[in-house]
């Protein structure tokens, strides 16, 4: 191919062509390419007059121990298939977080079915990704909704809710204003609130229906966010009250939360888990990424890290130091405790390293146990999930 590649921000007539390209490339419409053209930032690859190559961008915060985290979430990538084999993705995924990291963005989430591929760029995949099914007469005979209270559509205070609930994970996003427009929209989704009889909203679920050929219908659920386990209960409860017109719920991949009252409640354990390829992490600018996020209260600790650069050609050597809810990276000479790569320290940023044991499974090299207990030990207040798909 002899005519020069550019890369370059879309404008109205490259936005359009990449959307003829991704329909080509997937095999199916995109309709994320229409519907998040207000938000989104893309980033095209250009040869003589032709769209190549790109991908979608959104700069939103994440929240990690509690805080949020500016991120690059990557979406709707693809290649025109004549231009596969030339590394043109890698090119194209340096020029599609470039103007993210330029306006704040420290980490980045991707969620692809190329794991290979984003692993060799640096991402890495902090836990497994499943998708559930349960019948709904399986529901309807375990779970009680006691006295709550289901309210048909969203209010401000559910949204609150939900912006508190994320806060307890890490991974899921700060949605903004635009965020639940865009899923109801996309997803004609239906919202139900919980909660008992004066008291706050406490539940809130984000469902839609999937019609079978002959009769009845199918509920897919995008959104399980209870504050309590009696409201966990009340909202299982609720779906198989649906039990007269729809067989089974689904859970969409990661819409359920890694938490054991499905597993606890039933009479009969009759589910389906289905394994999804699950959301990866990378981070950008460590420095800034340890300082924005959260960290334990109650954690004070020292300990020297080497951690693989950039380039992945070689090390740096860090102290963290962790004190008072805050932590700092700065650089040192000495030798380090705990030695991470750049997809090791994306999990241990999750919080995917519950122990000891498991990072050292994950090839984690520690010259000292307890400083590998002390590191992994400040990161696991908050369980790695992320409910949102973009």
């Amino acid at each position: 191919m002899d005519q020069h590649l550019t890369f370059t921000p879309a404008d109205d007539g490259l936005w359009e062509q990449y959307e003829q390209l991704a329909s080509r490339a997937y095999g199916h419409p995109i309709a994320d390419i229409t519907h998040l053209r207000g938000h989104a930032d893309l980033q095209v690859a250009v040869r003589g007059d032709r769209v190549v190559a790109g991908g979608l961008g959104l700069l939103v915060d994440q929240f990690f121990g509690g805080s949020p985290v500016p991120s690059a979430c990557l979406g709707d990538g693809c290649v025109a298939p004549e231009e596969r084999g030339d590394h043109l993705a890698t090119d194209m995924v340096t020029e599609r977080l470039r103007p993210l990291i330029d306006r704040g963005a420290v980490i980045s989430t991707i969620v692809t079915s190329s794991t290979g591929y984003a692993r060799r760029l640096g991402w890495e995949a902090p836990v497994g990704v499943l998708a559930w099914a349960v019948t709904t007469d399986d529901l309807k005979k375990s779970f009680t909704g006691e006295d709550f209270e289901v309210e048909h559509g969203l209010t401000d205070e559910a949204e609150a809710l939900q912006h508190q609930l994320a806060r307890q994970w890490n991974g899921p996003v700060h949605r903004p204003d635009w965020w639940i427009s865009w899923k109801q929209d996309k997803s004609n989704l239906t919202t139900y609130r919980f909660a008992r009889p004066g008291l706050p909203t406490a539940g809130l679920l984000n469902l839609t229906t999937k019609r079978h050929e002959r009769h009845g219908m199918s509920l897919v659920v995008h959104d399980f966010w209870a504050a309590s386990q009696p409201t966990a209960s009340a909202m299982l409860a609720f779906l198989g009250r649906h039990n007269t017109r729809a067989r089974t719920i689904e859970f969409r991949r990661g819409a359920l939360p890694p938490y054991p009252t499905l597993l606890h409640g039933l009479r009969h354990h009759r589910t389906t888990a289905e394994s999804w390829h699950p959301w990866m992490l990378r981070i950008l600018d460590v420095p800034e990424a340890i300082r924005l996020r959260g960290w334990p209260t109650d954690l004070t600790t020292m300990v020297h890290v080497e951690i693989e650069n950039a380039t992945g050609e070689g090390r740096n050597r860090w102290l963290l130091h962790i004190k008072n809810g805050s932590a700092e990276l700065t650089p040192t000479s000495f030798s380090g405790q705990v030695t991470l790569s750049r997809r090791q320290l994306a999990v241990w940023y999750a919080g995917g390293y519950r122990t000891t044991t498991s990072a050292r499974m994950a090839g984690v090299q520690a010259a000292s146990e307890q400083a590998l207990a002390n590191l992994i030990r400040s990161t696991t207040d908050h369980e790695p999930w992320l409910p949102d798909h973009f």
